[in-house]
């Protein structure tokens, strides 16, 4: 299977995973993350934001879809993740890197502390959301989707 078919593949699954558990009760996907329990903690510096979430053990989750390339740190805990290249177990101290149209399908395996760091002179959380998360893969902001307007520019 192409890697384009893969990708496809994988974004269908879990775009059908999500409404699966959607309808689970006390399912969260990531625009429903309650923060009573996932709390949030924000952060600013010049150019930067640093966000970090709580998620209790025994949570499944399927994240936001990220717009842009950044950071992500697991400060606490252990996580297993599911992504267009499969299925890793995370274990903290961790430090990766989320490509940019990437969404995951996670099972807190223990409490975890996860830290996402992204560029970025904004402060209102509403507008940074608008920046780096894409409501889906659609989304004209994706790589994938700027390519294709660029060969579509140049096709006309």
């Amino acid at each position: 299977m192409s890697e384009v078919a893969v990708k496809n593949k994988f974004r269908s699954d879990i775009s059908g995973f999500a409404r699966a558990i959607a309808k689970t009760p006390g399912a969260k996907i990531g625009h429903e993350m309650d923060e009573k329990l996932c709390p949030l903690e924000h952060a600013y510096i010049k150019g930067s934001y640093r966000r970090k979430i709580f998620m209790p053990k025994g949570l499944i989750i399927v994240s936001k879809i990220h717009k842009v390339e950044h950071f992500y740190f697991i400060m606490k805990g252990k996580c297993k993740v599911r992504t267009e290249e499969g299925i890793v177990i995370i274990e903290a101290p961790y430090l990766g890197i989320t490509p940019a149209g990437t969404q995951r399908g996670i099972e807190v395996l223990e409490d975890c502390e996860w830290v996402t760091v992204h560029v970025t002179n904004e402060t209102d959380l509403a507008k940074i959301e608008e920046q780096i998360i894409a409501k889906d893969f659609t989304d004209p902001a994706l790589p994938e989707n700027k390519n294709l307007q660029i060969e579509e520019e140049h096709n006309v």
